[in-house]
Order: structure tokens, then sequence, then C-alpha cells
């Protein structure tokens, strides 16, 4: 019997509650059977699907209402809250655990709670009662010395309790592996010298009520503000795998660079085309080549050649489980975490110019109104005849002589694909398809990486056309797997929670625009907030309903205020009134693409599902299907990359907020010119024009009154002056204060017209930070 069985057959039970000697009876469990239900039943406790309420009696989770399994998420003031991992029948939001429960355990670890109450507006409390897995097996902290001896302070404010170092383990164990992505271990000879230092302790002890942790030293990563340690920290904060195993390397190392004439059988030879990378100026690796030339019936043909990863790196493999546990390349302003070991990344599998490279092709007939009227997919080998940067194609394609004349051969080859990318880029506009286009910064610093500016990152047509081409080659690839009918990978999204559309709605109501759905329903419910003093105030919760809500209505909108004063604050509020992309077996198409079917194929050097999709798509090709993976390993899998993508996300951003703060470190008592982008009862949030820099101005430092939140119309509003502050208004700000701990900015609203002068400064030398080669849709 399968788990999943099992787990349906208590499902079915009243209460979906059974104990062991009734399972026992019921499945007619005998002899050596009964060893194999017990372990059933601990890997389904372990996995929190079960519950056991006490010995032998078991419980559903999904089905509980006393109960519930999920992800703890701290806050630094010692409480938590409970993200629970299934649904609970009236809980709105997660259920929030108090100091003292939320002791037992640390921030990111899967536990269970008992639900004390659900209240009448869906807040719970609950408190823990078991920790299912621990998700901080390391943590990096800043090593201290005391008077009852050492400790180590975490780096994560929301891990409160500080790491206990017994004596004899403030250093690291000789055999304990060193990796590290740009900088070199110090040299520490006496633990006086730790004092201060940034440290990655494993924990020998989880803190349980009444006692803290307790760890030893594995890594002496150096000073706060050496260089290279916050990205060190950053990496081992977010738990990101950086450190190669030794068998990766090995299998990496032994590949062979050389195609040999067997691997070439069978497939199709597309070295004689002229067909080109276009890439950014930073990049390393290089998953995709195009070409583009005219059909004799006036249609156009479009390859699109992808790296074919799958050919080296095979299912099981260390390589593969490497890969597979990492997810994807992470990148940070000056250096990067691949997802693959260099030896693939960036030679072998790299489709670098004149170097016969395998691929896996998707081969499009588009007609001129964007429609693919015609597709082949293949394995072949290329040989790209130029390494070309977005720089010089946008150039070339603006006129620039020089390039014109360099790069003469390919100038009709590069207009043409200017003239299918904007057929491409019309159809999807026709079909409701969204584009923002907002700014993204590009963070300029100096030789030992320290941020010197911020400017806006360049999108131009070059841009575009490979935009477009993997949009059409995502989507074909998609459809063509669902339409062989086997389980696969989509990239979905969903359509918008009706409440975040609604909070939009009531915000761009104020600027006199709406996205044109009409009435939203709304169901309104009272109830009587009982408050911890005693006191009781009488409250209401609006719900939303369903709303016909469609991307045209975003896409119409966003046309609407193109070029206006309103369009980055509106812009900025429409993107955060989305859901975010993630990966699914289930195709729920791609809302903000209006795309039905919608998958990633293209960067199988740097993102595990492009993978995954080539094997599929291989035994498709092949007629392997009843050899391909079936749907719950690839859920697993695609619920994993979805984890493994927000882990990066958080942390490249992390890493930019935090050079952003040591940036502003020397600039405080400057003022800037600033848009509000959100308001709360505590102050409101600010972005400084140009800079992409954001930060808090209090509520209480606002000038000339006495200023209070009205939650109905989201402003800031002064009692006596009846004075507003609202989201979009544009103000100027004073940097007051810089929380290097938090990493927090705080600024008062600056009054007197007549501008500070700004600090002298220095002019160092600037270098480009890379980011993504492409934005993740």
């Amino acid at each position: 019997m399968t788990d999943a069985v099992l787990l349906d057959h208590i499902a079915s039970l009243p209460h979906a509650k059974a104990n062991f000697k009734q399972l026992v009876r019921e499945l007619g469990t005998k002899g050596g059977e009964r060893a194999g239900l017990e372990s059933a039943l601990a890997r389904l406790t372990a996995r929190g699907d079960l519950i056991e309420l006490r010995s032998g009696h078991f419980a559903v989770t999904s089905r509980s209402r006393e109960f519930a399994v999920g992800r703890l998420n701290m806050h630094r003031e010692g409480y938590g809250f409970l993200i629970s991992d299934h649904p609970i029948e009236r809980l709105n939001g997660d259920i929030f655990i108090p100091p003292d429960s939320a002791a037992k355990a640390m921030h990111g670890d899967k536990v269970v709670v008992r639900i004390a109450r659900i209240e009448a507006d869906g807040r719970a409390d609950g408190e823990i009662v078991k920790v299912l897995r621990r998700a901080n097996p390391l943590v990096v902290g800043e090593f201290h010395i005391g008077r009852r001896g050492c400790y180590v302070v975490p780096q994560d404010e929301r891990i409160q309790q500080w790491i206990e170092i017994p004596e004899g383990m403030e250093f690291p164990p000789e055999t304990a592996p060193v990796d590290r992505i740009g900088v070199t271990a110090p040299k520490v000879e006496s633990v006086e010298e730790l004092n201060g230092m940034v440290v990655n302790v494993e924990l020998l002890e989880f803190p349980e009520k009444g006692s803290g942790p307790v760890g030893r030293v594995m890594e002496i990563l150096g000073r706060p503000d050496d260089f290279g340690v916050d990205v060190e920290i950053v990496i081992r904060k977010h738990h990101l795998p950086h450190q190669f195993p030794p068998e990766v390397l090995e299998q990496a190392q032994a590949m062979p660079s050389v195609i040999t004439s067997a691997e070439l059988e069978g497939r199709r030879d597309f070295r004689p085309l002229d067909i080109v990378t276009i890439d950014g100026e930073t990049a390393r690796d290089f998953d995709d080549a195009v070409w583009v030339d005219r059909l004799p019936n006036g249609n156009y043909a479009l390859q699109v050649h992808i790296a074919d990863v799958s050919h080296y790196v095979r299912p099981g493999t260390p390589i593969d489980s490497e890969a597979r546990l990492r997810g994807t390349s992470v990148y940070f302003p000056d250096r990067a975490v691949p997802m693959l070991p260099f030896e693939l990344s960036t030679n072998i599998c790299s489709l670098v110019p004149q170097a016969d490279r395998l691929v896996l092709s998707a081969l499009l007939e588009i007609d001129h109104q964007g429609e693919v009227v015609g597709q082949e997919f293949t394995a072949g080998v290329i040989r790209s005849v130029e390494r070309m940067t977005y720089t010089n194609v946008h150039l070339l394609l603006e006129g620039d002589a020089g390039l014109r004349d360099r790069y003469g051969p390919l100038v009709k080859r590069f207009e043409l694909m200017q003239e299918l990318a904007l057929i491409l880029n019309r159809k999807r506009v026709r079909r409701g398809s969204i584009d923002f286009d907002l700014p993204e910064p590009l963070i300029e610093f100096d030789e030992w990486g320290a941020m010197t500016g911020v400017s806006r990152a360049p999108r131009n047509i070059a841009h575009r056309l490979i935009e477009e081409f993997m949009l059409a080659a995502n989507e074909a690839v998609a459809a063509h797997l669902e339409q062989a009918g086997i389980a696969s990978i989509y990239r979905i999204h969903e359509l918008p929670d009706p409440r975040r559309v609604l909070e939009f709605e009531e915000v761009a109501a104020h600027f006199g625009y709406s996205l044109g759905v009409g009435a939203i329903p709304v169901k309104k419910f009272g109830y009587t907030d009982k408050r911890r003093e005693g006191s009781k105030q009488r409250k209401e919760i609006v719900l939303p309903g369903q709303t016909n809500i469609s991307s045209r209505h975003y896409q119409k909108l966003v046309a609407k205020i193109e070029g206006k004063p309103e369009e980055r604050i509106l812009s900025y509020l429409m993107l955060r009134s989305l859901r975010q992309a993630r990966y699914h077996v289930d195709n729920a198409g791609h809302f903000a693409l209006a795309a039905g079917s919608y998958t990633h194929f293209t960067s199988p050097i740097r993102r595990y599902p492009d993978l995954e999709i080539h094997r599929l798509l291989r035994g498709v090709m092949e007629d392997r299907i009843a050899s391909l993976p079936q749907e719950p390993e690839l859920r697993a899998i695609a619920e994993e990359c979805s984890q493994s993508e927000r882990h990066a996300a958080d942390a490249e951003r992390e890493l930019v907020e935090w050079k952003k703060v040591k940036f502003m470190a020397e600039r405080v008592g400057q003022d800037f010119d600033a848009l509000i982008i959100s308001t709360a009862k505590y102050g409101l949030f600010v972005e400084l024009a140009d800079l992409f820099i954001e930060g808090l101005v209090p509520i209480d430092t606002l000038p000339g009154d006495q200023y209070t939140y009205q939650e109905n119309i989201r402003k800031i509003v002064g009692r006596r002056t009846r004075r507003e502050f609202a989201i979009g208004d544009q103000v100027r700000v004073v940097l007051d204060r810089v929380d290097a701990n938090e990493r927090k900015l705080q600024f008062s609203i600056l009054e007197d017209e007549t501008p500070r002068p700004k600090r002298a400064g220095g002019n160092p030398r600037r270098h480009v930070s890379h980011g993504p080669k492409r934005r993740s849709r």
C-alpha cells in the first residue's frame, strides 16, 4: 500500500481520524506488514500529512480544525505566524503564535500548531506542539565574547535566540571545507581575534522552552565590512547551495569538451547558417542563439537554438541531483552562484562563438499576423558566427555606420529580426499581453564592491528581439507537450486576488483612473474586536467577490497612463496587485502574457525546470513517452523550483538593499526628490527619484501638525490643517538615519525649498553590475 492510498483511507473515515489497531484491522495487515504500516505512518507524520494526536492515534492534517501544519514565520519582536500548508475553514490570514510558544522553534521551521481559537474576523491564535523539520542546521552570525562565554548573534533578526559556543568549538574543524564565491578566508590565531567577526555555525542543540541553541563554528567569514563578506553572509543566510560536492566536480571535469562523430548522429546540422547569440556585455553563459529568414511564401522562419544541457546532464547523476537542489543560478551585483559547474555553464554547454555546440531547436514558421503556422523540434548542432551584445545590435539597427560595416553580412538578418519581433509584439498586444516596461535599476560599483550609484537599465529593440523570440519558443514547446498528452511543468500566472484588485481600484480612483472591471461585488461582515486590555470596538470586514478581470483591463490602463506623471506609481501598484508566476503541473495559463500554455524552455543552463522540459521534449520527439517522469515527480520538481526561485530572488534583493544602505550611509543630512509609494498607520514609504532606494518617513516626524492614518482613503491627514499625504505624491525628503543592522533608511519631509549643498565626493572607477540574463515571466 502506498502512502497516498493510506492517507486517502484515513481521510475517508469519520473526522478523518484513526488509530493503529483500527488500521491494522481495517486494512487486514498481518505479520511483517505491520512494520510497513508503522513506517508509512511515520513518513506521513514526518511530512506533516498526518498529526499524531497521542500515541498511535492519527488525524489527517488537511481535514483538521484543531491542528495545522506549516512554516513558522518569525518577527523580530519575538512573536510569529504559522503559514499553513493547507487552507483552514474560517481562517483569514495566518495563525498568530505568541512569543512564549514561538521560542520553542526557529524562523522557517516546519511545525505543528494547535489552534486555540478562530475569531469572527478570521484571525486565529495557536501554540506550537511539535517541530517537524528544522530549517536552520547552519546559522550565520556575529561572534562575540561575553562574561559567561562565547556566543553568536544571528544575522537574520527573525532568529531570536543567541547561539552558545562551548569552549573548544570556536574554530572550524580542520576537515571542514572552505568554499567562498569571491574572497579568501581570513587567518585567525586566537579566540580574541574572532570577536566581532562573522561566522557560520552548525547547531548541535536546538532551542527548547527554557534553553537556547548550542553550536560550533564551521566557517570564519571575516569582518562585516570586509570586501565580499556581504555576499558570503547572504548566501548562507538564505541557505543557498554554493559548494559543488567532489563527485559533481569530478563528473564535470571528466566530461570531454570535444564533440564526437557519434554525438552528431541523428542531429540536424545548422553550422552553415549565420546563427548569432545576443546577450548583455557581462554575460558568460550563452543559453540561446537565433536565426531568422524569409520563406518563399513570404512567411518568416524563426530558429531558436537552445543549449542541449540534457545531453550532458542525465537524470540521477551527481550533477543532476545538485542542479535540482539549486533549482536556479543566483545573480548578485558583482558575481553569481551557478546552477551548473563552470565546466558546463561557461564552456561545454555555452553557445560560444566559433565553436561547435549541441542544441535543442525550435523551428517556427510565422505568418505576417504573428501566428505560428508550422513548427518542428529537433536536436541539432550549431556554430555561432558572432557573440553579439544588446548595445551593438541596437546601435546597428539605429544606423551606426561603423557597426553596420563591421557586421555587414549580418545587417539584413538583424533587420529581418526586428521586423519579425515587432510583428510578434503586435500579436501579443492584440490578445491582451501586459508590458509594464518599468525602469529596472542597474547598480554601479567600484573595484572593492562598494556601490557608487544607480542608473536605469537600458531596454532597447535588441532586448525586444530576444524577448519576443524566447516567448514564442516557450509557448510553442508548452503547447506541443500539452497536445502530446503527457505530464509536464508549466509556468503559470494565475488571476489576480480580488482583494488586491479592489485595493488597487481604490487607490487608482484618487487619480481618476480605473481598470474598468465595473463594480466589484463585496460581502461585509460586522464583528466586535476584543482588545487585550479589555476594551471592545465594532469593526467591519469587506471581502471582495470574484471579478471578470482579464489582462486586457491592465493593458488598456497601462496604455492610458503612458507618459503621464502618475505612470510610475500606478504601474508599480498594478504590478503589486498581480500574483507571482510559478511552476506547476496543472496548466492555469499565464495571465500577464495572455497565453493559454506557457513554459520555460530557453534557459537550461541556469534554470532546472527548463532542463526538465528539454527531457520531456526529447522523450516526445523520440517516442519514449512511457519512460518519462510521471505527474507526482514533476509536481515535486515544480514546487521545489518555485521555492528555489523565491529564495534566490529574496537573496538577490537583500544584497542589493544592503549595498544601497551602505551607499546611503555617507549621505545622512542630504535631501532628495521622492515619490510616496505606500502609506500606513506608522508613516509613509518613499522611493527616491532615479536611485530606486526606499525608506520610511515616520508619522510622528511629519511637520506642522499631528497626523493620523485614515485607512478608508489610505491617506495620512493632519488633524488641524487637514494636510494630506497620499500615494503618488511627490515630496522632498532628508535622510535622517541609517540603521545598518536592520538595513533600513529613515527620512523626514523637507519643507525648506532651498536645497542643501551636496557633500563633495570623488569619482571612483565605476563598474556595472550583471543581473539575470532575462526577465522571468
